[in-house]
């Protein structure tokens, strides 16, 4: 609350100190909680060695935001040395508990090859898994997979229907995809219009 300003005036310094409470007692959203302190410099000097230790003991609990939070520590090179191997078994820890932010990562990183083998079935696994849970960056990808045939055959109704679920949501790429398939004939323009 103190981090967020809700209920009480925003208080870095606060937020610090009882995530610090929290996290040396083995609180695992205590852990997280400084650790992001840490690692943004909120109320602390920053720190992204420290912030990737605490994550990494909420991580180890089986705490599914410490492993996402690890997972990109290592994607992005923050505390740690970048290792996309890491970043994808940390990512697919949480991936596998449900976190959709992970899936769609793991997803990319198998789209990409990226800290794993390029895995076309693989990457649309993950982004399907993350489309039914309603990400929008899934649905666009699972969309595009589709249309361009990447790891499945070209099946534009089914491009068409993840475009059209992004839509939904305001998705500008989605709604501009859907615009431009029906100016190529390759949908028709009440389907495309369709909520």
């Amino acid at each position: 609350m103190y981090m967020l300003g809700q209920g009480v005036e925003r208080d870095e310094a606060q937020a610090v100190a009882w995530f610090r409470k929290a996290a040396d007692q083995g609180d695992a959203a205590g852990q997280i909680g400084l650790g992001i302190m840490y690692a943004n410099g909120l109320g602390v000097g920053q720190n992204t060695i420290l912030a990737v230790e605490l994550y990494r003991k909420a991580a180890d609990r089986g705490d599914i935001r410490g492993q996402y939070m690890l997972g990109r520590m290592y994607a992005y090179g923050q505390g740690v040395s970048r290792d996309d191997a890491q970043a994808a078994a940390w990512f697919r820890k949480a991936a596998q508990q449900g976190n959709v932010t992970a899936q769609v990562k793991l997803g990319k990183m198998y789209e990409k090859g990226r800290g794993v083998v390029q895995d076309y079935a693989q990457a649309l696994a993950w982004h399907r898994k993350a489309a039914d849970q309603g990400n929008v960056d899934a649905q666009v990808t699972l969309g595009m997979m589709y249309l361009h045939g990447r790891g499945v055959p070209p099946d534009i109704a089914q491009a068409a229907t993840w475009f059209r679920e992004a839509a939904q949501q305001g998705n500008v790429t989605a709604k501009e995809t859907l615009r431009m398939m029906t100016a190529a004939g390759l949908i028709r323009h009440h389907q495309s219009c369709r909520q």
